[in-house]
């Protein structure tokens, strides 16, 4: 019997070597294995875009006498993810729950190191100044990244004048936002695990209007880096069934953080506007916590 790794082992061994759309394969099988096991060649080309015949190209360039092995492989990988994490799921029913609280801040806390660790200063300096540069702001994030781009662009939109967060439910949707995005603008693609194919395709048709392209992902070869010069990398892999985007969204604070530092006047001057429409239109009202005496509430 085959390591249960081996077909892991083998696509990072490859990755390099792969057109675009085998690592558009890689990227699903990897991250949609206890889908993909259940899958024909050709409905597998069909759920990422791609035809039968590259899917069997794609097992044979793998190493795989054709796709029937690679699908055994695909098998035997799913069946390993699961076993770990019921294993992982039984421990975790044995603890108390404090036991449980240390494990899981304890593990936010490793992947925050780990992304600091991996961070290079270069990829986040160009993120800022790209972002700074930008005509028009796009930022997208689906299904569980939808958190992580609403409080992105809702920050950012203290700062800028023009920043869209794009909300969609299909692809035509999603590119009607897109339409006039050009050369002078930046998208900022937020994607995890289980990546998602409607952002992948936001940032294709971004890049092909020769906008900028940053993306904050897991893995350097996640598919939506396919399309970005500026890759942010934040780790979200934990034991269990869920992971955790705390990395992620220490990385996007910060993005805002250093932003707001090249613009404070900016800001500052944003907000005091922003105070004075507030208090004018009654916004709040009776409704606003007051802050404690002479204390100071955070600028952002």
């Amino acid at each position: 019997m085959s390591s249960t790794n081996e077909l892991l082992n083998r696509i990072n061994e490859k990755y390099r070597s792969f057109s675009k759309r085998e690592r558009l394969l890689a990227a699903y099988i990897t991250d949609n294995y206890d889908k993909a096991v259940f899958l024909t060649a050709a409905r597998l080309g069909n759920m990422v875009g791609v035809s039968e015949s590259t899917v069997v190209r794609f097992a044979t360039h793998l190493g795989y006498k054709g796709y029937s092995e690679l699908q055994y492989a695909i098998e035997e990988l799913a069946r390993s993810k699961s076993c770990t994490i019921n294993r992982t799921e039984d421990i975790y029913r044995k603890m108390s729950q404090s036991e449980l609280l240390e494990t899981v801040l304890q593990s936010d806390i490793k992947r925050i190191k780990e992304t600091l660790e991996k961070m290079e200063s270069r990829v986040f300096e160009m993120a800022v100044d790209t972002i700074l540069s930008a005509r028009h702001i796009y930022v997208i994030g689906i299904r569980s990244c939808t958190s992580l781009a609403e409080f992105l662009a809702f920050y950012l939109n203290m700062i800028f004048e023009d920043v869209r967060l794009i909300h969609t439910s299909s692809s035509s949707e999603l590119l009607e936002q897109m339409v006039h995005i050009c050369n002078e603008d930046v998208i900022i693609g937020i994607s995890f695990p289980r990546y998602s194919i409607r952002t992948l395709k936001a940032i294709e048709f971004a890049n092909s209007r020769n906008a900028k392209v940053i993306t904050l992902s897991d893995n350097i070869h996640s598919p939506i880096n396919l399309y970005s010069s500026c890759n942010l990398i934040a780790k979200s892999n934990m034991s269990s069934m869920i992971d955790s985007l705390v990395a992620p969204l220490s990385v996007i604070n910060a993005l805002i953080m250093a932003i707001f530092m090249k613009k404070q006047g900016d800001v500052i001057k944003n907000l005091e506007t922003l105070e004075q429409i507030w208090e004018e239109y009654q916004v709040y009202g009776k409704d606003e916590i007051d802050y404690i005496a002479n204390s100071s509430p955070p600028l952002i």
